[in-house]
């Protein structure tokens, strides 16, 4: 697969670095333009190419990872989704830090706010669950995974971008749709800055959680309870 990448900082490369390792591609863009992009393309090899935004916009898949202040700027002028996949890794801190605080959405989420911004995408909420130096670390031992969260409205995003995550070595958990899983998961949420590990192979949903029956995409025969698997 080859991924699109908005964004080439901290979150970006952590991404890229997992992705190209478990044979994937990935595109960086940023605000500046392919040619600032040439050292970091070089530090990945092959693997790895500099776009403008908007043609990393036309992968298939999409990693959003900039700081929240430049949102907008990210997302705007970029070709329609129809229907691609975004993920979304961004964090709501009002000035991109946490000395200010995180953005107030009232009774919406932080991704439902990048979805309204993206018209069209199917938008996966995932990856903010985890410090970067706890996601860069190896995710699997013999017995166990690390667990990557994924939320999204999208039935069939969830499970395109939890197959992505199981393939970089994750145990991914459908927490169900943005409103309610996005908000789990989110900066301030319950979860965000947590690392969980299951015992794999392990199922990807869990009805505390997310209110589903056991999703056609867990793996048969399993019936882990997340709550006894944190370490």
């Amino acid at each position: 697969m080859e991924i699109g990448i908005i964004g080439a900082g901290t979150v970006a490369q952590a991404f890229a670095g997992k992705a190209i390792d478990a044979g994937h591609l990935v595109a960086f863009s940023n605000s500046r333009g392919p040619q600032s992009l040439t050292s970091i393309v070089g530090k990945f090899g092959p693997s790895a190419s500099a776009v403008t935004r908007a043609k990393a916009a036309e992968r298939l898949v999409v990693l959003l990872a900039v700081p929240w202040p430049r949102l907008h700027a990210a997302l705007e002028d970029l070709p329609a989704w129809n229907g691609r996949i975004l993920i979304d890794a961004t964090n709501a801190f009002i000035d991109g830090t946490p000395k200010q605080g995180i953005a107030d959405f009232a009774d919406g989420t932080s991704s439902e706010y990048v979805a309204s911004l993206a018209p069209g995408a199917r938008v996966v909420k995932a990856m903010n669950s985890l410090f970067m130096t706890n996601f860069v670390s190896e995710a699997s031992t013999s017995s166990y995974r690390r667990v990557a969260f994924v939320s999204a409205d999208d039935r069939v995003a969830r499970r395109t971008v939890a197959d992505l995550f199981e393939s970089l070595g994750f145990a991914p958990v459908d927490l169900g749709g943005l409103a309610t899983g996005g908000r789990i998961q989110a900066v301030g949420g319950p979860i965000a800055g947590h690392d969980f590990f299951l015992p794999w192979p392990a199922a990807r949903t869990f009805p505390a959680f997310n209110g589903q029956v056991a999703d056609s995409s867990a793996r048969p025969g399993t019936t882990t309870d997340i709550t006894g698997a944190i370490r």
